[in-house]
């Protein structure tokens, strides 16, 4: 019956065109699924940084960090983000700016100095803390041992043999016959404890005398200016702390005022018309910090990663501060320098 044959015909034709429209979208689904998984599987991973001052004033400490990152294969915005906190220079601060990123909550934290780390510390035990220019962080208590840091923390120590001694050592150079020196320094930094000592062990050894100054915020300043102005000093050396860092304009100013020869940890002051910084360089040991963040990110436990200790110093002179204030900077002094300023 053709009527009927026709019928059926029709109706195969439809079922095979469903079958093959359900087909076709099956494999459709079936490819995408993976997508789709892989997309829900690629995580953003947060990396909280605490910083001790602003985001202005450590740009260019944050950007070999961030090029460290790039350079290791991570985009911003689609494999990780970065948590800024900052302090301000103010160290109180620190506690509720770690509970901050834990809250978020970030992966690993990343900061600069001793007691960013030790703030780190005091709030969490567990959470990965990568330290970059930390000063004697076996000393401090932050970690066992350099080869084995046996607990949450890990990353790079700023710590060098005699690095105070050499600091003085450039001032007697620049200011022949001096016979005192005052020294900054933040009886709130642990590290400043061990490295004031270092300052007064140095100065006897080159028949100086010393006139230690403390400073822990902004409120201590003009007393401590005071307090140098009569104490006779010919020179001024400042440790390495981010509330000086913070500071800087402020401790160049006085020291161009009074004419005082004076040697800093870090090139920003000497960038702000300061004399010489000698110390090491703080931008490639962020750039080294992203290779601890990497290896953490990747399944590494900060017990088990050597701290990094410095492979290099700069000396930096500004020869337009050295006129200014009336000195000669040696040409020993000058072959040494990484850098001149003009």
């Amino acid at each position: 019956m053709p009527g009927c044959d026709r019928s059926r015909s029709s109706t195969d034709v439809a079922t095979t065109r469903r079958h093959f429209v359900a087909s076709v979208l099956g494999v459709v689904a079936a490819c995408a699924w993976p997508i789709a998984v892989r997309a829900q599987a690629t995580t953003m991973r947060r990396i909280g940084f605490l910083g001790n001052s602003t985001a202005a004033l450590e740009a260019n400490l944050v950007a070999p960090f961030r090029t460290g990152l790039r350079e290791l294969g991570y985009v911003e915005g689609r494999d990780i983000e970065i948590e800024y906190r900052w302090a301000g220079g103010d160290y109180k601060r620190f506690p509720q700016l770690v509970r901050e990123l834990l809250a978020i909550p970030v992966e690993i934290i990343v900061t600069a100095g001793t007691p960013a780390a030790q703030a780190v510390q005091s709030v969490s035990r567990t959470i990965p803390l990568v330290m970059v220019a930390v000063g004697d962080p076996v000393g401090t208590h932050l970690v066992e041992s350099l080869a084995h840091p046996g607990g949450n923390a890990t990353g790079l120590t700023s710590i060098a043999p005699d690095l105070e001694g050499k600091r003085l050592e450039l001032l007697t150079a620049v200011a022949p016959g001096l016979s005192r020196v005052a020294v900054l320094w933040n009886p709130d930094n642990a590290f400043h404890v061990g490295s004031e000592r270092q300052v007064h062990a140095a100065a006897k050894v080159l028949h100086l005398d010393v006139t230690s100054t403390a400073i822990r915020s902004v409120a201590d300043f003009d007393r401590a200016f005071a307090a140098i102005a009569s104490s006779g000093a010919g020179a001024m050396t400042v440790l390495a702390d981010r509330v000086f860092l913070h500071n800087r304009t402020r401790i160049v100013d006085f020291a161009r005022t009074r004419k005082l020869p004076a040697v800093y940890p870090y090139r920003e002051l000497v960038d702000a018309g300061g004399l010489m910084s000698f110390g090491p360089d703080y931008g490639e040991m962020h750039h080294r910090a992203a290779n601890y963040v990497d290896r953490i990110l990747r399944g590494a436990k900060p017990a088990d990663l050597p701290i990094e200790q410095p492979k290099s110093f700069n000396l930096v002179v500004n020869l337009k501060a050295a006129r200014e204030i009336g000195v000669s900077v040696p040409r020993g002094v000058m072959l040494r320098a990484s850098e001149v300023l003009e």
